[in-house]
């Protein structure tokens, strides 16, 4: 049977692109910069752990970025440190990077255990719950944890329907001055 579009008139088999997480790395700086281009001008890129003050330009500042970024995980069997630690991913499909997701390894405040966000333009393909379906898994079988605290921003819907398909319940809303977050728990027994 011949396949429409190929060349030879044969079937032409395709490889389904599939996203996967992986830890943060240097080997995808310009695919990184595209995606933060992708959000525009400011720091709402939730899941990577970028502060005011990181140089995520030139090769050396990405580089020692990376470095730091990954230097907050352990290994899977290592018991987990005292300082702040977590496990930083960043959602890559055909050497694209769409996102990125992080999961602290402790609980400590109120704002929760896993951020994550998806550039605008790939939004709408379920990666967000995807990703967090995937770090769920990691929380309860690395980490042994019972359940996490996930926040999202008072007004983003598309987040609040991620964590409630992943099995979120609602706890409430934190105003911590500077905005308003819901806050939702995540049984992990499930």
């Amino acid at each position: 049977m011949e396949e429409a579009g190929s060349p030879t008139g044969r079937a032409v088999a395709t490889v389904a692109r599939m996203p996967i997480l992986i830890a943060p790395t240097t080997s995808l700086h310009a695919a990184f910069q595209e995606c933060r281009d992708d959000w525009g001008p400011g720091l709402h890129e939730d899941g990577f752990g970028i502060s005011a003050d990181d140089d995520l330009d030139s090769p050396e500042g990405f580089a020692d970025w990376v470095h730091r970024r990954n230097a907050l995980d352990h290994g899977a069997g290592a018991p987990c440190p005292a300082e702040r630690h977590g496990s930083c991913r960043w959602i890559v499909e055909d050497g694209q990077v769409l996102g990125g997701i992080a999961l602290r390894h402790q609980q400590n405040d109120d704002l929760g255990q896993i951020g994550y966000g998806v550039r605008p333009s790939a939004r709408r393909r379920g990666l967000a719950s995807w990703a967090l379906g995937q770090m769920l898994h990691e929380a309860r079988t690395v980490l042994g944890l019972d359940r996490v605290l996930i926040p999202c921003l008072e007004d983003n819907a598309a987040s609040a329907r991620t964590i409630e398909s992943q099995g979120g319940v609602f706890q409430g809303i934190l105003d911590t001055g500077h905005v308003r977050v819901r806050r939702y728990w995540i049984s992990l027994d499930r």
